[in-house]
């Protein structure tokens, strides 16, 4: 896959980091564990995030080693296949943590207006 190929799902990416941002402005740990629909979204999101990921060519990932692509698709993977024990705490640090963290490297190498 070329590079202006892995804009997309890496557009994908951040546009969903976004929306988690925007989700989670102002919220409290107590608020997101009494908020099942909120809960549910931001898991939504994150499992878009690493599909988007699992999309990005193995050229793509290796020109941005700082990106966690396993542990991203891992996460993915876990919310899918294990949907009975999700651990919201997890979700929880992956929003307030992972996906900020996952943004700012993001918008470190993707164009202000990709393709």
């Amino acid at each position: 896959m070329s590079k202006h190929s892995d804009f997309v799902p890496m557009g994908d990416m951040l546009d969903l980091c976004d929306r988690i941002a925007e989700k989670m402005h102002d919220i409290e740990k107590e608020q997101f564990d009494a908020d099942e629909n909120l809960r549910v979204t931001v898991m939504h999101f994150i499992q878009t995030i690493g599909e988007a990921a699992r999309r990005v060519s193995e050229e793509g990932r290796k020109a941005h080693p700082k990106v966690e692509w396993m542990e991203i698709v891992g996460m993915r993977n876990r919310l899918v296949h294990d949907y009975t024990n999700i651990d919201f705490d997890a979700v929880w640090k992956a929003a307030t943590i992972d996906v900020p963290r996952l943004a700012r490297e993001l918008r470190v190498f993707l164009p202000a207006d990709p393709p």
